[in-house]
């Protein structure tokens, strides 16, 4: 009868320690996914004036159809916006 308390001990031990694994795993991916997403106040507000004077320039006719469609995808992207 000794035996199986023996078992049931390295059980919850290897329990635990697939417990504590997951754990880990979700606080790295979480970490990582708010590193990913969080664009800091001024690389924001830095791109939402880069678009501001693209979309001026091309209202004004300063720039071409393909180079204000090239500029708002790769500022939309950097700013985790899908342009449609």
């Amino acid at each position: 009868m000794g035996r199986g308390g023996g078992e049931a001990a390295a059980k919850r031990a290897r329990e635990r320690s697939r417990l504590a694994k997951r754990a880990a795993k979700e606080a790295k991916r979480a970490e990582r996914a708010e590193d990913d997403s969080a664009l800091s106040a001024g690389t924001e507000a830095e791109l939402m004036a880069e678009f501001a004077e693209l979309s001026a320039g091309y209202e004004a006719k300063r720039v071409s159809h393909d180079v204000f469609v090239s500029e708002k995808l790769r500022i939309f992207e950097e700013l985790g916006i899908e342009a449609g």
